[in-house]
C-alpha cells in the first residue's frame, strides 16, 4: 500500500511544476507565441498577396480571398512552429541569463534537468499541436481550399464575363458586362451569338447566373432579343424576365484533382489506384505521410538546440553570440537536410527512415552537449603559470 502511494506521489511530483518552473515556462512561452504569431502573419500576408488574383481577375469577393488565405495557414505550421519555437526560446533564455535569473535558479538548488523541463514541456506541446494539425486539420483545410479553387475556376461568372470587356466563349458566344457587383449581379449585359449565318443578340439591364434542375442558366431582367429572319427581316422581342440556358456553352466533365498535401494519412499509406493515377506515385504519397508524422520531431530538436546554446556551456560575461550563431546554423542545416530527405524519399522509399532519424539524432546530440560535464581546461605544461610554479 505504501509502495503504491509512493509511486503515485512520484507521478504527481513529475506531472506538476514548481513555482520557479511555472515562471520559466511563462517566460519562455510568451516569446515563442510572439515569434510564431509574427511568422504566421508573414505567411498570411504572402498568401493574401497570391490570392489577389481571385479578386482582380476572377471577380470574387474579399471573403473568398480571406477564406483561401486562412485555409492555407495549417500547411505552413510545419515550417512556422519549429522556427518560432527556436527563435522565441533563444530570446527568452538569453534575457533570463542576462538578468541572472537562471543563475538564481541554479543557486536555489535546481538541477539542470529541472531547469530545462519547462522548455521541454513547451516543445512537447508544440509537437502535439503540429501532429494534430498535420494529421487532421491540414488535409481538411487543403481539401476545402482545393474545392473552393475548383468552384472559382469553373464558375460561369468567371469564365464567361469580365467587367468592361468582350469575352468570347465557345460555340460563337460573346458576352459583355458593364459592371459586376460583389453579390454577383451583372448590370447592362449584352450577348452576341453567331451560329453560321444566323446572328442573335440579347441585352438586359440586370442578370444573374444560377442553376435550374442542375443545369447552368442566366436569368435576365428588363431586356430584349433581336434576330434576323431568313428573309432578312429584323425580329425583336422585349421581356421583363427570361431564363437563358447555358448548357451548350459550358462543360461539367472536370473533376477536382487532389494533391498529396490534400490527403489523409490512410489515403497516403494505402492509396487507391485512382489516387495513384491522379495525386502521385505510391512512393511520393508515402514520403508525404512520413513527413507529416516526422515533422513534429523538429520542435523537440529546436528546443534542444536553443537550450544547448544558452545552458550548454560555461557562464560567459561577454554574451553567447558565438554559441547562438552556431546553434542557429546547425538548426538551419538540419532543417534544410530534412527537406532534402523528404524530396529524396519520394524516389527512394528506404530513405523514409531518415525523416525520423535526422531530428531524433539532432535532439540527442544537443542533449548530450547540454548535459556534458563542464571540465576545467588543463593548463599546458609550458604555460607561464606552470613555468612560474616550476621555478619558484
Amino acid at each position: 500500500m505504501r509502495r503504491n502511494e509512493r509511486a503515485r506521489n512520484r507521478v504527481i511530483h513529475i506531472a506538476r511544476m514548481t513555482l520557479i518552473q511555472r515562471y520559466l515556462f511563462r517566460q519562455i512561452a510568451l516569446p515563442v507565441v510572439g515569434a510564431c504569431a509574427s511568422l504566421a502573419g508573414i505567411g498570411i500576408l504572402s498568401q493574401s498577396l497570391d490570392q489577389l488574383e481571385i479578386i482582380v481577375e476572377r471577380g470574387q469577393s474579399v471573403w473568398v480571398m480571406l477564406k483561401l488565405t486562412l485555409l492555407a495557414v495549417p500547411q505552413l505550421f510545419a515550417v512556422i512552429l519549429p522556427i518560432g519555437l527556436f527563435v522565441g526560446a533563444l530570446i527568452a533564455l538569453t534575457r533570463l541569463q542576462r538578468e541572472q535569473e537562471l543563475t538564481a535558479a541554479y543557486a536555489s538548488g535546481m538541477t539542470r534537468w529541472r531547469m530545462i523541463e519547462p522548455g521541454a514541456r513547451l516543445a512537447a506541446i508544440v509537437a502535439v499541436v503540429m501532429l494534430v494539425t498535420n494529421v487532421l486539420i491540414q488535409p481538411w483545410a487543403q481539401r476545402e481550399a482545393r474545392d473552393q479553387a475548383f468552384e472559382i475556376r469553373t464558375d460561369l461568372a468567371a469564365l464567361l464575363v469580365e467587367e468592361g470587356r468582350f469575352v468570347q466563349g465557345p460555340n460563337g458566344l460573346t458576352v459583355y458586362v458593364q459592371e459586376i457587383g460583389q453579390n454577383g449581379l451583372l448590370k447592362n449585359l449584352f450577348i452576341y451569338i453567331e451560329e453560321g449565318d444566323e446572328v442573335t443578340t440579347w441585352d438586359a439591364s440586370e442578370a444573374r447566373f444560377g442553376r435550374v434542375d442542375g443545369q447552368p442558366v442566366l436569368t435576365m431582367q428588363a431586356g430584349s432579343w433581336q434576330q434576323y429572319s431568313s428573309a432578312g427581316v429584323l425580329q425583336q422581342l422585349s421581356f421583363d424576365g427570361y431564363v437563358f440556358p447555358l448548357g451548350q456553352y459550358v462543360t461539367d466533365t472536370e473533376t477536382v484533382r487532389y494533391k498529396p498535401s490534400d490527403l489523409y494519412l490512410d489515403q497516403l499509406f494505402e492509396p487507391s489506384a485512382q489516387l495513384i493515377d491522379t495525386a502521385g506515385s505510391r512512393s511520393e504519397l508515402m514520403a508525404e505521410g512520413h513527413a507529416r508524422l516526422s515533422s513534429p520531431l523538429y520542435a523537440l530538436a529546436a528546443m534542444a538546440m536553443a537550450l544547448t546554446a544558452i545552458l550548454g556551456g560555461a557562464f560567459s560575461r561577454t554574451g553567447y553570440s558565438s554559441r547562438i550563431a552556431k546553434a542557429s546554423a546547425a538548426f538551419l542545416l538540419v532543417r534544410i537536410v530534412g527537406y532534402a530527405v523528404v524530396a529524396a524519399s519520394a524516389w527512394n522509399g528506404w530513405l523514409n527512415v531518415f525523416q525520423y532519424l535526422l531530428p531524433i539524432a539532432a535532439t540527442a546530440l544537443s542533449l548530450q552537449l547540454l548535459f556534458r560535464a563542464l571540465k576545467p581546461k588543463r593548463a599546458s605544461a609550458w604555460s607561464i603559470s606552470a613555468l612560474k610554479a616550476r621555478f619558484a
